[in-house]
């Protein structure tokens, strides 16, 4: 009894939250929006076979029962975690895996500070591959993990990601990216014709389908109808079956009278045949 209300007087902790959303607009400008899309649309059509999660602008809890250390990298690529949904991704309910390769894209709103505060959450929480690309200066800077330390990649151009395998290429007018196949990496524009040919192509199979649903559905109220014709040419014919056999009957029963008859006036010493 005492320790129940011992507990009862014990105030229980509050519920920690972990926001969805830090309340920062997605990007700064059209130019970061761009490259965030560009970059999310392409790691994961190049990672969907795969069992690898990538998002953009979605927040990392890398602590759990800390909501205050968090960051939301522009573009991220986790090894090893299914693609889904997800609010934010909290480390700890994702086997403690940290995402391995993460991007952001300068604005001229970035601070140097918070620049700086980027920097030292992805080398402190286990980023393996830090790029952050300046699209106004096509400058491409970034950092690989060595001996627990994100430690600056001296030439970018040419430079193969170790986790990625995709290669980067600094020599047009804006950065290019391509597959260890050789595709290139899809610009926005591209990606939104993509995926307006991909909206039109699911319209036709849906159209295709509606009208198969509609011949489908047609052939088999065909098939009823037979099925109904069928029926009543069965009912006709065993009404027919019916009276044949009751004229049969009938046949039958006159024949059977009309031969008593000649028998009961044989009886009688009367010739049938005679009347």
């Amino acid at each position: 009894m005492v320790q129940q209300l011992e507990k009862l007087k014990t105030p229980q902790a509050p519920e920690i939250i972990y926001p969805d959303s830090d309340g920062q607009p997605m990007a700064d400008n059209t130019t970061q929006f761009r490259w965030i899309v560009t970059l999310q649309e392409n790691l994961e059509f190049l990672f969907a076979a795969n069992d690898v999660f990538v998002a953009g602008d979605l927040l990392w809890y890398p602590v759990e029962g800390n909501n205050k250390i968090r960051m939301a990298p522009d573009a991220m690529v986790v090894f090893g975690r299914p693609l889904g949904h997800r609010g934010s991704y909290k480390q700890w309910e994702e086997d403690n895996i940290p995402p391995q390769v993460v991007f952001e894209i300068l604005s001229p709103g970035n601070r140097p500070g918070e620049m700086t505060k980027k920097f030292e959450l992805y080398e402190r929480y286990g980023v393996e591959e830090y790029y952050l690309y300046d699209p106004d200066k096509v400058k491409l800077t970034g950092w690989r993990r060595r001996e627990g330390k994100l430690q600056s990649i001296d030439r970018l151009d040419g430079w193969v990601s170790p986790r990625l395998k995709v290669r980067f290429d600094l020599t047009g007018p804006e950065l290019q990216i391509f597959t260890e196949s050789g595709d290139r990496f899809l610009t926005y524009s591209e990606i939104r014709e993509r995926a307006e040919r991909q909206q039109q192509r699911a319209e036709r199979e849906q159209q295709r389908a509606e009208r198969e649903r509609q011949l489908k559905e047609q052939e088999q109220q065909r098939a009823e109808r037979e099925q109904q014709l069928k029926e009543q040419e069965r009912q006709r014919a065993e009404q027919e079956r019916q009276r044949a056999e009751q004229e049969r009957q009938l046949k039958e029963q006159a024949e059977a009278k009309i031969k008593m008859l000649y028998e009961r006036l044989q009886e009688l010493g009367i010739d049938p045949e005679q009347l």
